[in-house]
């Protein structure tokens, strides 16, 4: 896999915030080294946010999203507008971009408190200094100031750098399951090969998950689900660990000893993406529905619908026929999310394989500031299916 394959999920994501007309579109050209976005004169020339991944050193993979300008006016301006705050969400590092020959405006400001409020690490770079004659701005704020000039291509390197330094590193201890592994440990993954399946490779999860078992200088065997028992009877030696695809979890717990672990990738998803606790608890809101409550299952990734599709169809279909009464299920994938989640008695989402960690912990945010259970695919899925509590006996704190 070369740079450029790297999932926007794990990538360094640097959003350009800002007013109309300061020059975002400009420095993030001259930050990138390339034309990404598009520059004019002509105020709001940026209607909707810009993303492009690339390599930038001396951070590597990052994704660069251009925004909007905040201040956009008009129903036109305000659709433009909450799209940019919906980046905030996804944004690990942000770039406040102002005009140097003016000191910030309100709207600047109010951009300030949202960084400080979603905990957001930013820099404010002081553009068109070329123009200035003094430096005007006064930020209020602890955050590092750059002066830089897109036209004249100065301040950047400095700005880069100050970029870099903002980024968190990665707390090297959070693993998908290789912390939870020995060396010469083998586990069994079973990867179901249907119509669902994308052609020709391995989802996400399932690659990462891979990756991280030989990192922890184990072994794996992929198998399919109608493998699995024969391949379990094969082996000298027990696995240290069964993970499964959820949507198998019935037939694979069948035909797994109940003394080898068993869980998976949706488990251990949640718990790389920091909500594992939350979604645990969440789940327990299943037996408090009623006929005709509101529950909203999500996704982060648009994929081409199957006929049997997990979010569409398995998991509703389990539901209701788990309940035995109707409810109410409305479905979303992508990259929007409704931030009012008033009306769902419960919002059941993906592993968040493609979405950040930021975004996946927003989105769990939002649920619980409005009092609404949030839980996953997966652990949804051993519930209803009464293996929850096997599958998390890897996670011995979360069976009290």
């Amino acid at each position: 896999m070369g740079m450029n394959d790297t999932p926007s999920a794990n990538r360094i994501h640097i959003g350009f915030f800002g007013c109309r007309n300061v020059g975002k579109s400009s420095l993030v050209n001259a930050v990138t080294g390339q034309d990404l976005a598009v520059v004019s004169d002509v105020k709001g020339t940026t209607t909707d946010p810009v993303y492009q991944s690339m390599e930038l050193l001396p951070m590597g993979p990052v994704m660069i999203i251009d925004t909007p300008g905040i201040d956009d006016t008009g129903e036109l301006g305000e659709l433009r507008v909450r799209k940019t705050r919906q980046v905030l969400n996804r944004t690990d590092v942000a770039v406040l971009v102002t005009d140097a020959t003016r000191g910030l405006n309100p709207v600047e400001m109010e951009l300030i408190r949202l960084f400080h409020d979603k905990e957001i690490p930013f820099v404010i770079a002081e553009n068109k200094a070329d123009l200035a004659r003094t430096k005007t701005n006064e930020t209020g704020s602890a955050a590092p100031v750059c002066c830089t000039s897109a036209t004249q291509k100065t301040g950047i390197e400095a700005l880069k750098e100050t970029i870099a330094h903002l980024v968190r590193v990665e707390d090297e201890k959070l693993r998908i399951v290789g912390d939870l592994l020995h060396p010469e440990d083998l586990v069994v993954l079973v990867v179901p090969i249907d119509k669902a399946a994308p052609k020709g490779r391995l989802i996400l999860p399932q690659q990462q998950t891979i990756r991280d078992v030989l990192e922890a200088d184990a072994a794996c065997v992929v198998v399919k689900e109608y493998e699995l028992r024969d391949v379990l009877s094969q082996l000298r030696r027990k696995p240290a660990m069964v993970i499964t695809d959820s949507q198998v979890f019935a037939k694979v717990a069948a035909d797994t000893p109940v003394d080898v672990p068993l869980t998976s990738f949706s488990i251990l998803m949640a718990r790389y993406k920091g909500f594992l606790d939350t979604a645990v608890h969440g789940v327990a809101a299943i037996e408090q529905l009623h006929p005709g409550d509101r529950i909203l299952i999500a996704e982060g990734c648009t994929h081409h619908r199957q006929c049997d599709d997990i979010g569409t169809v398995k998991i509703p279909r389990w539901l209701k026929n788990y309940l035995g009464f109707p409810i109410q299920i409305d479905t979303m994938s992508g990259q929007d999310f409704p931030d009012d989640l008033s009306a769902y008695s419960l919002v059941i989402h993906c592993g968040g394989c493609m979405l950040t960690e930021r975004e996946v912990r927003y989105r769990m945010k939002c649920a619980q500031d409005q009092g609404v259970p949030f839980t996953n695919y997966g652990i949804t899925i051993a519930y209803m299916q009464g293996i929850l509590r096997r599958c998390l006996q890897i996670f011995p704190y979360l069976l009290s």
